[in-house]
């Protein structure tokens, strides 16, 4: 008679991508955004889910992790060209987008750990789509003053920061491709001035966002690869400071289509991964 083994089985071992890996993904991530102004965070998400193979909902924790860093670090290191004054004047648009991003991203971050792996695929991949529209079509968008008055302005304020906040969730970035737009378009904020206003709204729209996805089990992914999160957040910070120099070396008229096209293979992909 055979005697049943002892040894209990083991799950199947899960190869973690090399810290070198991952430093390299995030410099060359965050030049791509430096050069336009964003965190790369839309760019890092298909890599995640892609090259670097993780689940759906665990390359959202994880890229949400990489974008407060980038984002925290950023907001201070432009306060030499945007002063903190400039910021505080203009407290009142942080204040309306803030009031529909924080429940926005709230209630992104529910959505995202409640839905199937399949159908999450599936929604990143249109956000792709959609956030390289956006890049192609409102990242040059030019001073026009703002667009409405009053309680017009403060309601669809309001309506456009939970859209956004959901946005930024469901991908786990800052959302600033959306937000910049926004801010030009519907509040008239001069360009330079609505990067960093899309950063003080970003910060807290995406801790939010963290603490909701804290509560969900998937969570546990930023243990397991702390040193892959350090390693990438810190190539997404040197790699957004390269882009920042680079900037006006490339013309936007050939670099914007070209990051949009990437996008759009980039859904592509993971819609395939669905």
């Amino acid at each position: 008679m055979t005697l049943p083994s002892s040894k209990a089985p083991t799950p199947e071992a899960v190869s973690r991508p090399h810290p070198v890996a991952a430093f390299v993904a995030g410099t060359g991530i965050g030049a791509l955004g430096g050069l336009i102004g964003l965190g790369g965070a839309e760019f890092r998400l298909p890599l995640l889910i892609g090259p670097f193979r993780f689940k759906a909902l665990e390359a959202v924790i994880l890229n949400k992790a990489m974008s407060l860093v980038v984002v925290a670090t950023a907001l201070p290191f432009r306060t030499t060209a945007v002063p903190v004054a400039a910021l505080a004047e203009h407290w009142s648009i942080i204040v309306n987008l803030l009031s529909g991003s924080l429940l926005g991203a709230w209630f992104g971050a529910g959505w995202a750990t409640r839905l199937s792996s399949r159908t999450l695929y599936r929604v990143i991949a249109g956000l792709l789509v959609l956030i390289a529209v956006a890049l192609v079509f409102g990242h040059d968008a030019s001073l026009a003053g703002p667009c409405l008055n009053g309680p017009s302005l403060w309601a669809v304020g309001t309506l456009t920061g939970f859209g956004i906040g959901v946005v930024a969730s469901l991908m786990g970035v800052a959302g600033g491709e959306l937000l910049i737009p926004t801010l030009v378009l519907l509040f008239g904020a001069d360009l330079k001035l609505a990067g960093s206003l899309s950063l003080a709204v970003s910060l807290p729209t995406m801790f939010v966002g963290f603490a909701r996805y804290s509560r969900d089990r998937s969570f546990v992914v930023l243990g397991q690869n702390r040193l892959f999160v350090l390693v990438m957040a810190a190539g997404s910070i040197a790699g957004t400071f390269i882009g920042g120099r680079l900037l006006g070396l490339v013309p936007s008229a050939v670099l914007l289509p070209v990051l949009a096209a990437i996008l759009a293979i980039s859904a592509v992909k993971v819609w395939r991964h669905a």
